[in-house]
């Protein structure tokens, strides 16, 4: 045999080989998640959302970049309850944390938790508010203390501080308990710390929850230089703003967004590391917040309340790699849901306690899911809304187009969201929405039934989980 055939043979056989060795299966890289949680930031006040005084460049580029959830509802819009629903996927009577400054159990089955044994690195900067406190001990020492080791529910990188709105003296505790001190503005502080744990994981994956403080009250202590921008600047308030609260809802407003301006700066500084570590396209990047703000309208404060102001938040979810970008969903999402939508999109097992939907098939349009709505509760009225102050106990929904809740007594609110954003009108028992009444009471009733919510005094909730009411708040007197 030549030695042109003996190499024209063994050429063959070689081919021959490759032709036969099965095709090796591309891996799918784990993406990140870098989860940026605010603290009662409305989603109303956002520039791509309509509102054009507040700036909030960085965060309208995101959207034009990601899936906006355009009704996305914090269920029970306040602060420890509604994060405790983010970590675990349940509803309120079901983790039990219904109420401010109470611990959610070390034993329940968390997020970090999942992508921790599923090979994930975990890290929580900021603010916790979900270890409550030792009884007899009120909030203000309770949240002085540091969260032990064996009550981070899965993160194991910990800069973090149980509940402080003191942005500018704001201190942390670490993984060993030591006690240390951000500099300055600690969101921006916070956010060169998240900056960091990135680029030392890069070669990792991980899963990043960076807790802001802001835009919560006290509202004039972001930095000098964005509380700047909105000085001289004339409020453009919500029509259902009484005239006589006026000028204090723009003093507060004025401060409000510029803490937003201020974390909008800290979004620009996340995505710019993001793009220059080579992370983009594989980062489930979100930002969104616990709750929302009332700020005057319909005369009311703060949160807890069902009005669209306290109960609708911010929910921007980018992913190059799965979406593109400037999408909208106008399904409801709610907090129970953030949890198996996300671990889906990782592959990741979703646990059998999660009582949230996974989005995923609506995301990626291979699913139509059929949501009724987003279930709204407030199991009991605290602190800022307690009895004395006009609180009560409340369920309801809230569908694509109508708000509807019940108190104890009965039908309460009805709103026409579409015709009627700013809720000036209520329809409740109105005769010529009876049908539409109907069907709300019908798929709220539902939802009560599908969670063994008896709808009970909010007495009844506390007694059952052996809480203590808070020295502050006042207690509903029966007669």
């Amino acid at each position: 045999m030549s030695l042109i055939t003996k190499m024209f043979c063994l050429a063959l056989a070689f081919a021959t080989m490759a032709s036969c060795t099965p095709k090796q299966t591309k891996v799918e890289i784990k993406p990140n998640v870098v989860f940026v949680l605010t603290d009662q930031w409305r989603a109303q006040d956002l520039g791509f959302m309509g509102n054009e005084q507040v700036q909030t460049p960085a965060i309208d580029q995101l959207a034009e970049e990601a899936v906006v959830f355009t009704n996305a509802v914090s269920n029970i819009p306040v602060c420890t309850p509604a994060r405790a629903t983010l970590m675990t996927g349940k509803y309120p009577l079901s983790h039990g944390v219904f109420y401010n400054d109470k611990p959610l159990k070390s034993e329940e089955y968390c997020i970090a938790e999942v992508y921790k044994e599923n090979g994930y690195k975990t890290g929580y900067i900021g603010k916790w508010h979900i270890n409550g406190h030792p009884s007899g001990m009120s909030n203000s020492e309770g949240r002085l203390l540091p969260v032990t080791a064996d009550r981070r529910q899965g993160f194991d990188y910990w800069k973090v501080h149980e509940c402080t709105h003191n942005y500018n003296n704001s201190e942390y505790f670490d993984e060993n308990d030591v006690k240390h001190k951000w500099e300055g503005y600690d969101a921006i502080a916070q956010t060169k710390d998240a900056i960091k744990y990135m680029q030392v994981n890069k070669e990792n994956p991980f899963v990043l929850f960076l807790s802001y403080g802001p835009p919560h009250a006290p509202y004039q202590t972001a930095p000098a230089k964005y509380q700047e921008i909105y000085k001289d600047m004339d409020i453009k308030l919500r029509p259902n703003v009484p005239e006589e609260l006026e000028e204090t809802a723009k003093e507060a407003i004025r401060g409000y967004y510029a803490h937003m301006s201020a974390l909008d700066y800290c979004v620009a500084e996340l995505q710019t590391e993001i793009k220059n570590l080579g992370l983009e396209e594989n980062t489930i990047f979100v930002f969104t917040s616990d709750h929302g703000d009332m700020l005057y309208s319909h005369a009311q404060t703060k949160k807890q309340k069902p009005w669209e102001e306290s109960i609708l938040v911010p929910f921007i979810l980018k992913y190059p790699a799965k979406f593109k970008g400037g999408e909208r969903l106008t399904k409801v999402f709610s907090y129970p849901d953030i949890m198996p939508t996300l671990l889906s999109l990782c592959n990741l097992p979703i646990p059998e306690t999660v009582e949230g939907v996974d989005y995923k098939g609506q995301l990626l349009g291979t699913e139509d899911l059929d949501i009724d709505g987003a279930f709204i509760t407030c199991p009991v009225p605290f602190h800022q809304w307690n009895y004395k102050k006009g609180g009560k106990e409340f369920r309801g929904i809230r569908t694509e187009r109508y708000t509807y809740a019940k108190d104890l007594n009965g039908p309460w609110l009805l709103y026409d969201n579409s015709s009627d954003p700013y809720q000036l009108d209520n329809l409740v028992n109105n005769p010529e929405y009876r049908e539409i009444q109907t069907d709300l009471e019908a798929k709220l009733q539902k939802m009560l039934d599908e969670r063994g919510d008896k709808f009970l005094d909010g007495a009844e909730y506390m007694k059952a989980w052996g809480y203590h009411w808070d020295n502050n708040d006042s207690v509903k007197i029966t007669k």
